[in-house]
């Protein structure tokens, strides 16, 4: 099955510019309740991804010792090394499966290399739980 079927798009989606600074990164992550968002830079292209735990050890890193000047560093300076790894939207449902193991979230990218949107691993467990497990079609 094509992914385009669980695919969130990036209009529906909390996104990070990659110019973004840390605070407003903190303020957009702090309002929709999520712990690791993507990011993309100004051309529309996936970067990476930033979790909570990226930023919080920038404010709290013994290194910088302006707090107020680390709130303004820019997300592309600060993204972790640990990374969501994008797949194509030509891709097929069971290539994300062991993907889904390790990322809660798989962003998806077109055929330009353009951040689309993403399949999330509930997506993925649910079609895996009633096509594999129950044999049946997903409920609508």
């Amino acid at each position: 099955m094509n992914i385009l079927f669980f695919l969130k798009p990036k209009v529906d989606l909390a996104y990070l510019d990659e110019n973004c600074t840390l605070r407003q990164a903190l303020e957009k992550i702090k309002h929709y309740g999520f712990a690791a968002v993507p990011v993309i830079d100004a051309k529309g292209k996936y970067v990476g991804t930033i979790s909570e735990g990226d930023l919080l050890w920038e404010v709290l890193d013994k290194e910088n010792k302006d707090k107020s000047g680390a709130m303004k560093r820019r997300v592309k300076e600060i993204i972790g090394g640990r990374q969501h790894v994008p797949v194509n939207v030509n891709s097929d449902i069971h290539d994300l499966f062991l993907k889904a193991i390790e990322q809660n979230f798989i962003p998806v990218t077109d055929d330009r290399d353009m951040f689309i949107g993403i399949v999330t691993r509930r997506d993925v467990l649910k079609y895996y739980y009633y096509e594999e497990f129950l044999k049946t079609e997903q409920p609508v």
